[in-house]
């Protein structure tokens, strides 16, 4: 994985290569002024429970983590919010209309992808779905599946966040 200040080696402005790391988290272009910040990126993630009380967890089809279990979501759209983001990412991955979402908490993540660092906040919310005879697999989830608490081993999901997401949802149930 490569941190920003070890892969960005030009402005994007002018193309100088005097594009200087500080120490703030941005960079600095010595020819031009421009100034660039490292900020994470905005990413959503939706915890929806069956009628069951299992977890609906899906596979993830593409790397990062390819076929390791992940959550529902994804990045946020500019111009767009958590709450129109996490209904978008549901539709697209699992054909799934939200019905409710309350905000639950959220995570800071490293998200390595094409060998890039890319720092993300994951917003988490516990969701509701009205029917799920019409789910299906869509956009980057390979599968899914429904767990209850005591199924989950939490070393089987990929991303650190999730991971933590999924662990500090099941303690505060039980």
């Amino acid at each position: 994985m490569a941190k920003p200040s070890e892969v960005i080696k030009y402005c994007p402005r002018c193309g100088s290569s005097q594009f200087v790391y500080q120490d703030d988290k941005s960079f600095k272009c010595e020819s031009c002024d421009f100034h660039f910040f490292i900020n994470s990126a905005a990413a959503v993630a939706a915890i929806i429970e069956n009628e069951e009380n299992e977890i609906l967890l899906t596979i993830r089809a593409k790397e990062p983590e390819k076929g390791m279990l992940d959550l529902p979501g994804g990045f946020v759209d500019p111009g767009e919010s958590a709450e129109e983001a996490l209904k978008r990412e549901v539709k697209e991955e699992l054909n799934l209309q939200i019905t409710e979402m309350e905000y639950l908490t959220s995570y800071p993540n490293e998200y390595v992808f094409s060998g890039y660092s890319v720092y993300t906040i994951d917003l988490v919310f516990v969701c509701k779905v009205k029917d799920f005879s019409k789910m299906s697999v869509q956009d980057d989830v390979a599968g899914y599946q429904f767990l209850s608490y005591d199924e989950i081993d939490t070393k089987n999901f990929g991303l650190k966040s999730i991971r933590n997401i999924v662990k500090n949802y099941i303690s505060r149930k039980k």
